[in-house]
């Protein structure tokens, strides 16, 4: 299965600008990065960039609308290709597209919360529109797969997981005990699953935090997993 951010050629040089210009803006800031190195990290001189680019304000707009774009292009391509086995395996096939971004471009998503702000109106309302469709591609399928539950909770949920999948660039050194690459997938995995499984018991049994029967949705959320823990089983 391929990952929607991995590309089968070489990056194109316009692709390694972008590349180490992401890297460096998330380390030092938009401003803190001059056109030279960037230009240095790629092996060209800074005024060359210009050649591809007409400045850094051009590589943010296109590392912020380009990704927002993969992301919802590539959630629709899943969406049809896991669409035969029901809202269950589409839910599992975003989810797996999600954690591919969320591990292998950390540095744009510590772009996009640091400078989205940056872009001009219209670059930041193009980025608004695309991560709306997103979010709404994602909510129609957990709607499929929950269909007890109000659109705000589906819609919630789905902004829930995005934070949790979107928190790598927290997560330091892997020396500091964490998983390796698929260890830390899988961990992503089980949350997110774990977080849409319950609402499985979000309608029948609304329950204060902390309040009376607290420990009982607990357990019958554990029981809408798969017999592998994989994700939710089919219902």
């Amino acid at each position: 299965m391929n990952r929607m951010t991995t590309r089968t050629a070489a990056p194109t040089r316009r692709e390694q600008i972008l590349r180490h210009a992401a890297r460096l803006f998330a380390e030092r800031g938009f401003h803190g990065v001059g056109v030279d190195e960037i230009g240095a990290a790629v092996g060209i001189s800074g005024p060359g960039l210009y050649r591809h680019f007409a400045g850094k304000d051009a590589m943010l707009a296109e590392l912020l609308v380009g990704i927002s774009e993969r992301l919802l292009e590539g959630g629709r391509v899943r969406a049809r290709a896991a669409a035969g086995g029901g809202p269950a395996a589409v839910l599992a096939s975003l989810v797996e597209g999600h954690i591919d971004f969320a591990l292998d471009d950390r540095p744009l998503i510590t772009l996009h919360d640091r400078e989205l702000d940056r872009l001009r109106d219209k670059d930041r309302r193009m980025v608004r529109q695309l991560q709306r469709q997103y979010v709404e591609l994602w909510v129609d399928v957990v709607r499929g797969l929950y269909e007890d539950v109000p659109e705000a909770e589906a819609r919630a949920a789905v902004h829930a997981v995005f934070g949790l999948l979107n928190s790598t660039p927290h997560f330091g050194s892997h020396r500091g005990g964490l998983p390796d690459r698929a260890g830390t997938a899988e961990l992503l995995r089980t949350l997110a699953h774990g977080a849409f499984a319950s609402l499985g018991a979000w309608p029948a049994e609304r329950v204060p935090s902390g309040g009376p029967g607290a420990v009982d949705v607990a357990v019958d959320v554990e029981s809408l997993h798969g017999a592998d823990g994989s994700g939710p089983a089919e219902r």
